[in-house]
């Protein structure tokens, strides 16, 4: 928005309105006095549950650009990014430029732009939830507040995963990654990827890509969606410390590839012991199956309206612990997921069946990444079992988690030709 100098310049010329707000900055040593983080918080937040918005950093409430010295822009910089995630929940998405503007006299002085784009979620800042009427800053009426918490609650019924992403156009949408679902993108590409749920109109009749069209069809997801990424840690030994961590990855990407290297690390940070007796018999820790079903169902099954919160992947020595955002979906519990099936993400879902299983994965027993008639939990249940003599937990946290826990099997003592003499 107001990409051109020229365009910025008018804006400034008319004033502030619903789509622009200027503010003056002050920063007199290494801190920043003015505008305030609740203040930015404040005006970031409002325009995220409003529309697409600028915000003007540099310039003054009568239109006067005043500038921030060059030598302050990191100190601004740093205070506006501390403004967005520690101030206002979930954190919005918005993108930071540095440009010249031309000041009264003439001289280009620097200025920051920040594009604060439509959220998906409601936001709070300090202020509580506040949008855009006009050229001001102002309280959410309660009655609209409600109504757009209670369209994010209907989500998880309505199908998070196709619903529109307002500030992004259908162009985001890598063709390599669609090509590897879609049938043929042939002439027709709008219709096809309408028809898959790729692409959406949104409340105004755009199109936009959807959750799932993002989550499947762009690099990094993560630019659109910050919580679609796994955190994946492996310890030495039983307990979380931080001191003591033998692998860690954060593991981005298209959510069919993020499968596959969540799966790697695994195979990677734990063991399989092999004896002769008499042949070479191996003893893996995990079932390679039942674990590759676990991501499969972290990835498929997460709640994506949970904005701050991610999967996590921990391997310990004795258990792997996989932390998926959201409680069970629909009205499934810990007693009855390994009976019945639903899809919190139905679209995920069926992307996720027609996805052939990369060579890396062939030794999973499928073609497929995902399985649509719900064999997914009872092989996590039973072949876990069968290794390592424990069921598998599920656990509810606060409704607002839910944890695996798959418990290693104990390797078998060999023989006692086998073991080494000291």
């Amino acid at each position: 928005m107001y990409d051109t100098v020229e365009e910025l310049m008018q804006k400034i010329t008319l004033g502030e309105d619903s789509t622009i707000e200027f503010k003056a900055v002050r920063i007199p040593g290494s801190k920043v006095n003015a505008p305030t983080g609740k203040d930015l918080a404040d005006e970031i937040a409002a325009f995220a549950n409003t529309d697409d918005g600028v915000l003007l950093l540099g310039v003054n409430d009568e239109g006067e650009v005043e500038g921030v010295p060059t030598e302050k822009l990191e100190i601004l910089e740093e205070h506006l990014r501390n403004a967005c995630t520690d101030l206002i929940h979930p954190p919005p998405k918005i993108a930071i430029r540095r440009q010249l503007l031309p000041s009264t006299a003439g001289d280009k002085l620097p200025v920051l732009k920040v594009d604060i784009f439509k959220g998906l979620f409601l936001h709070t800042s300090p202020g509580g939830t506040k949008w855009r009427v006009g050229s001001k800053c102002t309280k959410m009426p309660d009655v609209y507040a409600d109504r757009r918490r209670q369209q994010l609650s209907l989500s998880r019924f309505m199908s998070f995963d196709e619903m529109p992403i307002p500030y992004l156009d259908p162009e985001v949408l890598n063709e390599d990654l669609l090509a590897q679902v879609l049938p043929s993108l042939g002439s027709d590409q709008e219709t096809l990827l309408r028809k898959m749920k790729f692409i959406t109109p949104d409340e105004d009749g755009t199109l936009r890509p959807t959750v799932g069209g993002v989550l499947f069809a762009t690099p990094k997801p993560v630019e659109h969606l910050r919580n679609a990424y796994i955190d994946a840690v492996a310890f030495q030994g039983d307990e979380i410390v931080t001191n003591y961590q033998l692998d860690h990855q954060i593991i981005e990407g298209p959510i069919h590839e993020q499968i596959e290297k969540a799966f790697i690390f695994c195979k990677s940070n734990t063991k399989t012991r092999a004896i002769k007796a008499p042949a070479r018999t191996e003893y893996p820790q995990y079932s390679e199956r039942a674990l590759f079903e676990a991501i499969v169902n972290a990835v498929a099954h997460r709640d994506y309206t949970v904005a701050s919160s991610h999967i996590r992947l921990f391997i310990f020595s004795n258990r792997i612990e996989i932390y998926s955002p959201g409680g069970f979906p629909n009205t499934l519990d810990a007693e009855s997921i390994a009976l019945r099936q639903a899809h919190r993400n139905p679209l995920i879902s069926s992307v996720l069946s027609r996805y052939a299983v990369p060579e890396t994965l062939l030794g999973v027993g499928r073609t497929r990444l995902m399985d649509q008639l719900g064999a997914g939990v009872p092989i996590i249940l039973k072949e876990s079992e069968e290794l390592s003599g424990i069921i598998p937990t599920y656990r509810d946290i606060d409704d607002s988690e839910i944890l695996l826990t798959i418990f290693a099997a104990n390797a078998p003592t060999p023989p006692e030709e086998d073991q080494a003499t000291p």
